[in-house]
C-alpha cells in the first residue's frame, strides 16, 4: 500500500498521512480492546475480526484492479482495517496463554507467536515486489484477501476449552481506569509500556514509512529493491524471534529488552547515514532483529508479571504503546521528511531511541527488585538470580 500511495502522489508526507490514518484507531481502540479481551470469549472474537479484515482486503483489490482506488479511498479502508486490527491484536495477544497447558512454555510460545509477522516479512514484500512489477499492486491485495480463508479455518479447527469468565457488573469504563491505573501503578509494567513507545514513536515508523523514499530516491531502484529491503527486515526479525523461542527461562530478558533497543536505534541511525544498497540491507536485517527481540521481550516480561484477570487490559496497554504510537510517528516522519529530508528524520528517530535506552538501563537495577518477588511467587526463580 505505501508503494502505491508514493506511486500515485510521490508526496511523502501522504505517505505519513495514510500510515497514520490506518494505525492511529490502535492509539484509542485497544485500550478497551483490552476490557473486551477480559471480558468476552477471545477465540470468537478473532474469527469475527478476521473475518472483516478478509472484507477489507478484497474490496481493497476490487477497487485497485478496476482501476477506481484514490487516495481517499485508500485513507478510508486503512482506517477500517485500523479499527479491526484494534480489537484483533490485544485479543490475540492475551489469547496465546489460553493455547498453552503448561506455564513454563509461555515465554517460548511467545516468542514464537512473535515469529508470525517477521515471518511473513521475509516472504511477503520480496514476493510483492515482483508481483507489483509484474502484475500491480491490485493482485497482492487479492492474495491477501484470499489467505485470509486459511486463517478463519485455522481458528475453526481449534479445540479449545475456554477459560472461565467472572461476571462482571462493573462499567466497561471503570475497567477501562482500573487497568490504567494497575500499570502506572506497576513501575516494571509503567517503564516497558514507555520504552516501547519511544521505539514506536520515533523508531520504528522512521524507517517503515520512508522506505519506498530510500528504494526508489537514495538507492534509485523500485518496487523490488523496496522489497527487499524489507525482507531482509524480515530476515533479522525472524532470526530475533528463533533466538527469543530458543531461551529456556524469562531471566535474563530485563537487560535484553534496553539492548535491543539501542541496537535497533544504531541500526537506524546507519540506515540513514548509509548510501551503499548492501549495506543498507544488512542494517535492515539488524534492526528488523533488535525490533522483534525489543517488543517480544516486552511482551513476555509483561505476560509474566501480570496479574490473570488483568491480562486482556495489559495486552491492550501493551498494543497501544507497540502500534497506537506508530501513527503519530508516521504523520511526524512524514513532516519531517518534507521538511529536512528522509535520511535526517531517520537520523533523529535512531538517536531517540539510543537515549531510551540508556535512561532504560539506569532504572534497570530498581525494576529487577521490583519483579523478582513476583518471579519468586511464580517459583520462576528461588534465590536472587535475576539478571
Amino acid at each position: 500500500m505505501s508503494w502505491m500511495v508514493y506511486r500515485l502522489t510521490n508526496s511523502a508526507l501522504l505517505l505519513g498521512i495514510v500510515g497514520f490514518s490506518g494505525q492511529i484507531p490502535a492509539f484509542f481502540l485497544t485500550p478497551l480492546a483490552g476490557v473486551i479481551a477480559d471480558r468476552y470469549n477471545r477465540h470468537r472474537v478473532l474469527i469475527v475480526t478476521q473475518t472483516l479484515a478478509m472484507l477489507q482486503a478484497l474490496i481493497l483489490s476490487t477497487l485497485v484492479l478496476t482501476n477506481r482506488i484514490t487516495v481517499g479511498q485508500i485513507v478510508a479502508l486503512s482506517i477500517f482495517l485500523g479499527l479491526v486490527n484494534s480489537l484483533d491484536i490485544p485479543v490475540r495477544q492475551a489469547f496465546v496463554v489460553e493455547m498453552i497447558e503448561e506455564r513454563e512454555h509461555l515465554s517460548n510460545a511467545i516468542a514464537l507467536n512473535s515469529s508470525m509477522v517477521p515471518a511473513a516479512r521475509l516472504i511477503g514484500p520480496s514476493l510483492a515486489g515482483i508481483l507489483i512489477a509484474a502484475f500491480g499492486e491490485g493482485i497482492c491485495f487479492l492474495l491477501n484477501g484470499v489467505s485470509y480463508l486459511a486463517v478463519i479455518g485455522s481458528l475453526l479447527a481449534m479445540r479449545i476449552t475456554p477459560r472461565k469468565i467472572k461476571p462482571s457488573n462493573t462499567h466497561v469504563l471503570h475497567e477501562l481506569k482500573e487497568g490504567f491505573v494497575y500499570a502506572f501503578n506497576s513501575t516494571p509494567i509503567k517503564f516497558i509500556l514507555i520504552l516501547l513507545s519511544l521505539v514506536s514513536l520515533m523508531g520504528v515508523p522512521s524507517y517503515q514509512v520512508l522506505m519506498p523514499v530510500f528504494a526508489r530516491d537514495i538507492f534509485h531502484g523500485g518496487p523490488i529493491t523496496f522489497g527487499f529491503l524489507m525482507a531482509m527486515s524480515g530476515v533479522g526479525a525472524l532470526t530475533g524471534a528463533i533466538y527469543l523461542a530458543g531461551r529456556k527461562s524469562v531471566i535474563g530478558l530485563g537487560k535484553i529488552i534496553p539492548l535491543a533497543s539501542g541496537f535497533f536505534g544504531s541500526g537506524v541511525i546507519a540506515f540513514a547515514l548509509s548510501r551503499t544498497l548492501w549495506f543498507s540491507m544488512a542494517v535492515m536485517c539488524m534492526t528488523g532483529f533488535a525490533m522483534t527481540v525489543q517488543m517480544a521481550a516486552s511482551n513476555t516480561v509483561l505476560q509474566t508479571i501480570v496479574e490473570e484477570d488483568k491480562r486482556g487490559r495489559i495486552m491492550g496497554l501493551f498494543t497501544m504503546a507497540f502500534m497506537g504510537m506508530v501513527p503519530f510517528g508516521s504523520l511526524l516522519a512524514g513532516s519531517l521528511a518534507s521538511k529536512i529530508g528522509a535520511p535526517n528524520t531517520l537520523l533523529l528517530g535512531g538517536t531517540c531511541c539510543v537515549i531510551g535506552a540508556l535512561i532504560f538501563v539506569r532504572k534497570l537495577p530498581s525494576l529487577r527488585e521490583k519483579i523478582r518477588p513476583i518471579y519468586i511467587e511464580k517459583g520462576i526463580i528461588t534465590e536472587v538470580t535475576m539478571k
